[in-house]
């Protein structure tokens, strides 16, 4: 059965974090949705449930994104 990622507003977003979490998966952590089939599967549909999202990195204090 296909994701259906249509909605989603960045795919390299929910690729990454889908692959990062393919791998935590096949490491033996525990799926936080219904398993079945492929690891990547089972990771692509928990990011789609919203139970695995990105973390973003902390800016250090005084230090400002630079524009480039």
């Amino acid at each position: 059965m296909p994701v259906d990622r249509s909605h989603l507003s960045n795919a390299f977003e929910f690729v990454s974090v889908a692959s990062a979490r393919a791998r935590q998966l096949q490491s033996g952590c525990r799926p936080r949705v219904e398993a079945g089939g492929k690891v990547a599967r089972t990771a692509q549909r928990e990011v789609l449930a919203g139970e695995v999202k990105a973390v973003q990195p902390e800016v250090p204090d005084g230090g400002e994104k630079s524009e480039a």
